[in-house]
Order: structure tokens, then C-alpha cells, then sequence
């Protein structure tokens, strides 16, 4: 074996080593109409639910194979919050302490009702009496007409208002997930159009300054609704990601609406990597300035700041139809069977990926990959160090921002006296 071949082989091994993260589609059934996603209720499929027992042998054998983080999602979770529950208390029992669920919103509707609130408090003492760590709200607009629009939930941004306090007060502070899309920023970023411009560069500047703004915007209203936490997350267009990929998780889609060049893609990341430096001190945000300067430089054509995805390796996606793992929610002709089963010694399909932007596997990857160079190649990441030495700031400045974060605990308020140090 080359040298080459035991430095390759070691890495896998570190990787292994490291705490693992596995996301769990409990099901494909959801409520909503969002344009971004294949799963919406209008789309015409079959659909599935795992079986609870099942998801039980999911969640024990997770808790022998060292995951660390692991994520129930769908379709809409909340649709079957009892088996919901009992699966986060399950993933607690085994001894899983980075546990995390979200929901569409549908729950914060028609917040007019008369019992509202209690309704609303009874779920939020639900989730608290479980080990959940942290609880996402998607969101797709600052207006809160095209959100609603979108989600097809009248009345939910009202409702979101209400229902945060209540949260709070059971001791789970949720974060808002932003799903990036045209509509963001209402017409300022819906009405783009390349023909509208005299060149490409007045197209992607125009494209950078819409969504700077659009960004901004949605901060704001972030903090004014009470959000303590904030995520984006990356576009998903099916005819975007590589020919070699099968999405299995169909939180991704044709439409127009998630549909982005290269060129749209490094000025949309651009504005968010900058955008959020201003509000990092107000609100807790996960993306990482590195994995999103590591993005910019991906589209731009440069990969050299971009690491390989621990997809297959120490990342794991379990499908709602099968019940099978995969490497991730978007490499479907990977398919490794029952989670179960797995015995631990099985190489990963294809290495070195960076094929989607996924970013609950691409992120945490990017994050990790310097840590890992360290201990299984540390010339070479002296080597990148010197030949990239922005990036390697962003990412130190990434890791200090996580702990003054609290690393994301959304079961305690953040402490504004340390974020205070990043205020620019």
C-alpha cells in the first residue's frame, strides 16, 4: 500500500472515529404547498410512513454506532407528534444528546382561535418534557403574504409571533430555517431577470445587492418575531445538482423558484456570508462563514477551499419508502441497506464528494475537514493554511462564534454579552 493509499485509509478512519450524524425521514406525508419541494400535498405519489418499531431499531442501533446528532424530519414531523415524541425520548435513553426536529408551521395557524394558546402550550410542553435540543420553523419570505402564499397556512407569521413566547417559556428557544429561494425577498429578488440587464456582471451584482437586502430583511424580522437562532437553507434544485446524483429525499424540485446558476449561486452565497457578519451579534446563526466562502469559491470554479462531504462515511440518510440508508438524502443510487445491519466495516461508494449543497451534511463537513488534515495529513493542511489563509481565518472565526453560541443549545437563551464580541 502507497503512501497516498495510507493516508487516505487513516482519514476514513478519523472520520469514523468522530461523532456521527444521522438524519431519519419518519415520513413523506405533509400538509403544505411549498413550491420548493417535491413532497408538497399537491404532488401526486404514494406515500409513507415508518413503522414505530422500526424507527425503534433505527434509534438503538444509532446509539451503538456513535451518532451523536440525529434529526427526525419529513414531509411534516408534526403530523405524528405521539410517535414523534417517543422516538426523541427513545434517542435520549440511548444516550444521542444532539436531537432535532422542525415543522412547516401548520401548527401556528388560524392563531385567532380561541384556544390558541393553549393548544399551542400543550405542544410546547410536549417536545420540552424530551430530550429534543433543538426545534426548527421554516420560513421562506420576510413577506409575510408570499410565506403564507407559499406554505399555503394563512395566518401563520401572526401566529409564529404568538407561539414563540409560549416556547420560551416551556424552555425551548426555536430557530428559524430559511429555505433560500427567488421569492425571499419578495419582488426584489422575484422580479431578477439576466435579459433586464446591459451585461452579466450588472446581472450579478444586481443579484448580490437584492439578496443582501433581502437577506437583511429577513433577519430583522427574525429578531422582531422573537427568534433566538437562525439556519439557512441551501437551494435544492433537481436539474442543478450533478448528472451522477438520485435524490431520495425529495425536499428538492424543478421549479423555477429554487433554480439557480453557478453565477446566481456565488452571488447569493456572497450576500448571505456577508449579510450575516451584521446581525451575528443579534441572533444566534448557524451557517458558517467558511463552509459559505468554501460555496463561493465551489461556483466560482476554485475548489480549493471546498472539502469532501462525510456523506457515506459518518453521515447518514434514512429514506421514509425503504427504510434504508444512503449516504445522504441525494445519492440514491448508494443504497446500504438496513441502518441496522451495517457492521461498521463498509467503505463509502464515492469519496471526496461535493456534488449538492445540502447543507446539514455540507456544513458540519466543512467545519470538521481542517480538524482532520490536523491529525491524519498535517503538511498538507499547512500547505492549504498558507495558500488560503482567508479562509482558514473565517473558519477559526466560525469555531469561536460556535461557542460563544453555546453551540447551538436551543434548550437556553443566548447570552448576548458574548456575542457582543463579534459585533462589527
Amino acid at each position: 500500500m502507497n503512501l497516498t493509499s495510507l493516508k487516505q485509509k487513516w482519514r476514513h478512519r478519523l472520520i469514523q472515529a468522530l461523532p456521527g450524524q444521522l438524519v431519519i425521514q419518519m415520513t413523506d406525508k405533509c400538509n403544505a404547498t411549498c413550491p420548493q419541494c417535491s413532497m408538497r400535498i399537491n404532488s401526486n405519489f404514494k406515500r409513507h410512513t415508518l413503522d414505530k418499531n422500526e424507527l425503534f431499531k433505527i434509534i438503538d442501533a444509532a446509539g451503538l454506532k456513535n451518532i451523536k446528532a440525529l434529526s427526525f424530519t419529513g414531509g411534516e414531523p408534526l403530523l405524528m407528534v405521539d410517535d414523534l415524541c417517543e422516538c426523541i425520548r427513545r434517542a435520549g435513553n440511548k444516550g444521542i444528546p444532539f436531537i432535532r426536529t422542525g415543522t412547516n408551521g401548520f401548527w401556528f395557524a388560524k392563531s385567532g382561535h380561541p384556544d390558541f394558546k393553549d393548544k399551542i402550550s400543550r405542544l410546547a410542553d410536549k417536545l420540552a418534557a424530551t430530550p429534543l435540543r433543538n426545534f426548527w420553523i421554516s420560513m421562506d419570505s420576510f413577506v409575510p403574504d408570499i410565506h403564507e402564499s407559499m406554505r399555503g397556512f394563512s395566518g401563520v407569521v401572526e401566529g409564529i409571533a404568538k407561539a414563540i413566547p409560549i416556547f420560551h417559556n416551556a424552555g425551548i428557544y426555536p430557530s428559524v430555517n430559511l429555505g433560500i429561494n427567488r421569492n425571499l425577498g419578495g419582488d426584489i429578488t422575484s422580479t431578477l431577470h439576466p435579459d433586464d440587464f446591459s451585461s452579466a456582471n450588472a446581472y450579478k451584482m444586481a443579484v448580490y445587492n437584492a439578496y443582501c437586502t433581502a437577506f437583511s430583511k429577513f433577519y430583522e424580522m427574525a429578531i422582531e418575531l422573537g427568534f433566538t437562532i437562525a439556519n439557512a437553507c441551501y437551494p435544492m434544485s433537481v436539474d442543478s445538482q450533478d448528472e451522477n446524483l438520485a435524490a431520495v429525499y425529495q425536499a428538492s424540485t424543478t421549479d423555477h423558484v429554487v433554480r439557480f446558476t453557478p453565477a446566481e449561486k456565488t452571488m447569493i452565497f456572497s450576500a448571505l456570508n456577508d449579510t450575516l457578519e451584521e446581525y451575528r451579534h443579534r441572533i444566534r446563526i448557524f451557517s458558517p462563514r467558511s463552509s459559505l466562502n468554501a460555496l463561493i469559491h465551489h461556483y466560482s470554479g476554485d475548489e480549493t477551499c471546498s472539502s469532501p462531504c462525510q456523506g457515506g462515511i459518518n453521515y447518514f440518510f434514512i429514506d421514509s419508502k425503504t427504510g434504508n440508508t444512503f449516504p445522504c438524502g441525494f445519492r440514491g443510487q448508494d443504497n446500504f441497506g438496513k441502518f441496522y445491519n451495517l457492521n461498521g466495516s463498509f467503505k463509502p461508494v464515492k469519496k471526496d464528494c461535493t456534488q449538492c449543497d445540502w447543507e446539514c451534511f455540507r456544513d458540519p463537513s466543512e467545519l470538521s475537514a481542517p480538524l482532520l488534515d490536523l491529525l491524519s495529513s498535517p503538511t498538507s493542511l499547512t500547505r492549504k493554511v498558507f495558500n488560503n489563509r482567508g479562509h482558514f481565518k473565517l473558519w477559526l472565526n466560525d469555531l469561536l462564534y460556535y461557542r460563544s453560541c453555546g453551540y447551538f443549545d436551543g434548550r437556553k437563551p443566548p447570552d448576548f454579552d458574548k456575542l457582543a464580541a463579534f459585533k462589527i
